[in-house]
């Protein structure tokens, strides 16, 4: 007499209990407990290649995972994914982070990618819990980060069949992945988990692999990949005659101004050594603020939207930008007639926007090791350079002033000067999407800082998040969430994930009652001001509903000593400062 497994539920039949045969039995028949159909049903010891084996194909995968030095998934769990759950708990080098959305499992994915350029994991379960990623992945494929994520599906022979929680995952993912598939089979298991990760780090990107339950629980032996046989990482080496076409262009103009952006953002050091060389100012994507410390003399500060107007102006009187490492898209910030040098490892990315005169493709680490030694050594150019000396010293005098203005409501401008004057120079600054970004991006000055944001997606809901991300990355780092009511309030429930986790982050929320960057917008388009005003709960008492620290704040001269207590505390905290609604910070549009 022999037994059968439903590969559903994990039930047995067994002939010799039923007194029937099992092929015996209608076609129509279904498993008792979970409904499963005969088909679904395997015989035990029926199978010699699974004779003996003791890992599943969900072991099979935490342990790939290991071998790639994955060492935290974020999600939630559920009934589509609980082999793949169980195999993380039993693993000793993969922490799971339980979070209260999956959205903030794909940021806080992302935000690893981008922060450290390895490889964020998130997990979710079928149907609602794969359209909640959606948002988060959508971030690390705009903004290049390498996430694989793990989309929980009803079981393989279900498929198609409108079961319960069933959506066609691939149709969902794959027009933003790069790549998309489902395991329909235990011995694919390692192959598609292998091209996963390849085509998460060849742009780097999303990849998505759709994981049935019953196929997570089949029984898989044979060995797992070797990550350094198998996986390689994208770095393209320029041509030498595109270097030496640049490096003519460059030393034959006379007033040159350098423009870094994401991609090189590895490339300080040399970003400065090439400026010095050059006597060039030095502007930055926002993604790139910090790359250099902008308290050196020939640092502007950002360049665009949410950028300052002197680095605007900066580039003004230039007759060269070299673009490094940016698709920079806002030509309406580019004077007419000047000539452009661009890098990047995207060709597509290159002339996108504007003409360009030179383009090198190719990593900018490496392009920038090429280029600055055939870069002749320039004498100052006096007008130039004093110009950008006065543009810097009328910044420094705003900045001081806003540090200074002690109004009430609080100067959004006074609550940036007061986390400068609190924040670690190596510290981790994780900023949401709203009116205080522009703010931030203006008024703070980076000396070592690293900041992160949702580029070009540009979500709100970012900040918290990557903050989370960030502190289990470089837990010995103060890490600063940035974030407005808006954004926070998106996914404030997981501020109770770093209480739970310990994570010692600092949240400052920008309390203004309303959603100010919309408000402008539409006041700038001849709109008046609606929908756009909320009540706000008390965030500081939410905080310490939740085990961590809450302080609200609506005189600034209270907030030097909040910020200190909450920087000083190992607990999560978080800062609820009420700001003047009236107060926005301009968009930067026109050079002029």
């Amino acid at each position: 007499m022999a037994k059968y497994r439903c590969s559903v539920c994990n039930w047995t039949y067994d002939e010799e209990t039923e007194g029937q045969d099992f092929d015996s039995l209608p076609d129509t028949y279904t498993c008792p407990v979970c409904g499963a159909p005969k088909s679904a049903f395997v015989q035990e010891g029926g199978a010699k290649e699974t004779e003996g084996i003791k890992t599943t194909v969900a072991d099979k995968i935490v342990e790939q995972l290991e071998a790639f030095g994955v060492r935290y998934v974020y999600g939630i769990p559920g009934d589509s994914n609980l082999p793949l759950i169980d195999a993380i708990r039993r693993s000793e080098k993969i922490r799971f982070i339980l979070t209260r959305h999956e959205e903030t499992a794909a940021f806080m994915a992302s935000a690893h990618g981008k922060m450290t350029s390895e490889l964020g994991v998130c997990i979710s379960i079928a149907g609602p819990g794969c359209t909640n990623l959606i948002t988060g992945l959508m971030d690390a494929a705009t903004d290049r980060s390498c996430v694989l994520a793990f989309a929980g599906q009803v079981p393989e022979v279900y498929l198609g069949s409108e079961a319960f929680q069933e959506i066609d995952q691939l149709e969902l993912f794959t027009p933003f992945t790069e790549y998309s598939e489902t395991i329909a089979r235990e011995n694919q298991a390692l192959k598609l988990l292998i091209m996963a990760v390849k085509y998460a780090y060849r742009k780097p990107g999303v990849s998505v692999l759709s994981t049935p339950t019953d196929i997570l629980a089949e029984k898989l032996a044979g060995q797992i990949y070797l990550p350094d046989k198998r996986v390689f990482l994208n770095k393209t080496s320029p041509k030498e005659e595109d270097v030496q076409r640049a490096a003519k262009l460059i030393n034959d103009s006379k007033n040159v101004t350098v423009f870094a952006g994401w991609g090189s953002r590895h490339s300080g050091e040399l970003l400065l050594e090439m400026s010095r060389k050059l006597k060039a100012p030095i502007a930055t994507t926002s993604r790139a603020k910090g790359v250099i410390h902008e308290t050196e003399r020939f640092s502007v500060g950002v360049l665009g939207s949410i950028g300052s107007k002197h680095a605007a102006q900066a580039i003004k009187t230039s007759d060269l930008i070299v673009i490094i490492g940016s698709g920079f898209r806002q030509a309406n910030l580019v004077p007419a007639g000047v000539k452009i040098v661009q890098t990047d490892i995207d060709p597509t990315k290159i002339g996108k926007t504007f003409d360009v005169d030179a383009g090198i493709v190719g990593d900018a680490d490496l392009v920038l090791k090429e280029l600055v030694p055939l870069l002749d050594e320039k004498e100052e150019n006096k007008e130039f350079l004093e110009n950008i000396d006065r543009m810097n010293k009328t910044h420094r005098e705003e900045l001081e002033k806003d540090a200074n203005d002690l109004s009430i409501p609080i100067n959004p401008g006074y609550v940036v000067q007061a986390i400068k004057r609190h924040a670690d120079k190596d510290a981790i600054i994780c900023i949401d999407v709203g009116d205080h970004t522009y703010w931030f991006y203006k008024k703070f000055v980076c000396e070592g800082q690293r900041t992160f944001m949702s580029a070009n997606i540009a979500s709100m809901g970012f900040a918290l998040p990557a903050s989370l991300s960030a502190k289990l990355d470089y837990p010995d780092k103060q890490v600063i969430c940035v974030t407005g009511d808006g954004g926070f309030g998106m996914l404030m429930g997981d501020f109770t994930t770093a209480v739970r986790e310990d994570l010692g982050i600092n949240v400052i929320v920008f309390n203004d009652g309303k959603l100010k960057n919309i408000k402008k917008e539409q006041l700038r388009d001849n709109y008046p001001e609606y929908g756009v005003s909320f009540p706000n709960p008390d965030f500081a008492g939410f905080a310490r509903s939740a085990g961590g620290e809450g302080y609200r704040i609506e005189d600034p001269t209270q907030l030097d000593e909040a910020i200190e207590k909450a920087f000083r505390s190992e607990k999560a905290a978080l800062i609820d400062v009420i700001v003047d609604p009236n107060k926005t910070a301009a968009s930067t549009k026109r050079v002029d």
